[in-house]
């Protein structure tokens, strides 16, 4: 990358700088994890690149599915699956199969024109984060099919459901209308399914003059809140657009309310933080590279960009994307190992923590800084996987 501090300052901006007070330095040695315990790897310059005043980059695009070690907590033999059956629901022509693909099949925004409208209802079965399997069902929305699914379908596509995802397109002529057909919806999830979880996504924002959207949001998420019956107090609505990162905070915060032990997974994160003096610690899922939670520390929160976690994922999945190009592989498979950031402010590390995520921490510049955390997510590595696993196999 170009060395100048213009191109420094976009780095810092993107990737949650250390633009703020700057921490004690010297303090990055293990505070939980003794000298015994430490891997020590072997000096690698191209994986270990020396820290100077340019930004300097390092991705490490080996095949991490089998030779990275990580121990699989898919294994069959020791986990069950958990389902959460998911409905994603709206008019036809709402949005719902763009944001689906561009989500959980790695389309990009300019590839989902060439979708098609959906008929009746697209299963789709989707691991994640281990034994977490959501069973998505994208609903048709033309009025033949909605009707069937409030009535001669109505148990059958409202039992044991976890999540209910309804999108309304702002460009509808017919909110009322739309209102209408969500409150039957609602009722009929409320019959079959009472404790499940409702989001609600404003789709196709960009076409919403900025100054306008917060406005609109709030007034269309009081009329969703007034024919959401007993969900109500509960009910969350998301502003959304496949051209931004919006898509990613929605769904960021769906896949959160799913996640099981996240007071464990969290309670890891924060010793991770602090064992190599991080600003911010991010578990990312490896496929979709939705956030599934994170830990900032007083440095941390200081940091005025409030949608960055979206604005990583976004970014991630387009150099993912990149990735897949210049390889000529697939968009869905891991393509890198490990990804880092050298500045004369700050490091950032991106590495497998399981096979089934990432883990993203944002350091104090120093090549010492760097390698102390790339050990210590090694050893976290092992900890984390078998402790979660086991939590999880008791949860059974």
């Amino acid at each position: 990358m170009a060395g100048n501090g213009q191109s420094r300052e976009h780095w810092t901006e993107l990737f949650t700088s250390r633009c703020f007070p700057r921490r004690r330095r010297g303090s990055v040695a293990a505070s939980s994890i003794s000298a015994d315990h430490l891997v020590h790897q072997p000096s690698d310059p191209s994986v270990d690149p020396p820290v100077d005043p340019s930004v300097n980059t390092s991705v490490d695009t080996s095949d991490s599915s089998s030779t990275d070690g990580t121990p699989d907590e898919m294994d069959p033999s020791k986990l069950k699956e958990q389902k959460q059956k998911v409905l994603l629901m709206g008019k036809s022509g709402s949005g719902k199969s763009s944001m689906r693909n561009i989500i959980f099949s790695n389309f990009v925004a300019k590839d989902v024109r060439r979708l098609g409208a959906t008929i009746d209802v697209e299963h789709s079965r989707v691991k994640f984060l281990g034994n977490l399997v959501l069973n998505l069902w994208d609903c048709g929305g033309q009025d033949a099919f909605t009707e069937n699914f409030l009535t001669s379908q109505k148990s059958y596509v409202f039992s044991e459901v976890g999540v209910l995802i309804y999108v309304f397109d702002i460009e509808s002529r017919e909110f009322e209308r739309d209102l209408m057909t969500y409150n039957a919806v609602v009722k009929a999830l409320e019959e079959f399914s009472p404790h499940a979880k409702v989001f609600c996504l404003v789709h196709k924002m960009d076409l919403v003059q900025k100054d306008f959207r917060e406005g609109l949001l709030q007034e269309r998420h009081n009329a969703i809140k007034e024919k959401s019956e007993k969900f109500a107090g509960t009910v969350a609505s998301f502003a959304t657009t496949i051209w931004d990162q919006s898509l990613y905070k929605a769904w960021g915060n769906i896949v959160h309310s799913m996640i099981p032990n996240l007071d464990i997974i969290e309670e890891y994160l924060r010793e991770l933080a602090e064992a190599i003096d991080a600003e911010e610690v991010i578990l990312f899922e490896a496929t979709t590279f939705l956030t599934v939670t994170s830990v900032t520390s007083e440095i941390g929160q200081q940091n005025p960009f409030a949608d960055r976690f979206e604005r990583l994922s976004n970014i991630i999945k387009n150099f993912k994307h990149s990735l897949a190009n210049f390889t000529s592989s697939s968009s869905s498979s891991p393509q890198f190992q490990e990804f880092q950031i050298s500045t004369a402010k700050f490091n950032l590390i991106i590495d497998k923590l399981t096979s089934n995520t990432y883990v993203m921490a944002i350091l104090p510049p120093g090549e010492g800084e760097l390698n102390c955390a790339r050990t210590n997510v090694a050893i976290a590595r092992e900890e984390f996987t078998r402790d979660v696993t086991s939590l999880r196999a008791q949860a059974m």
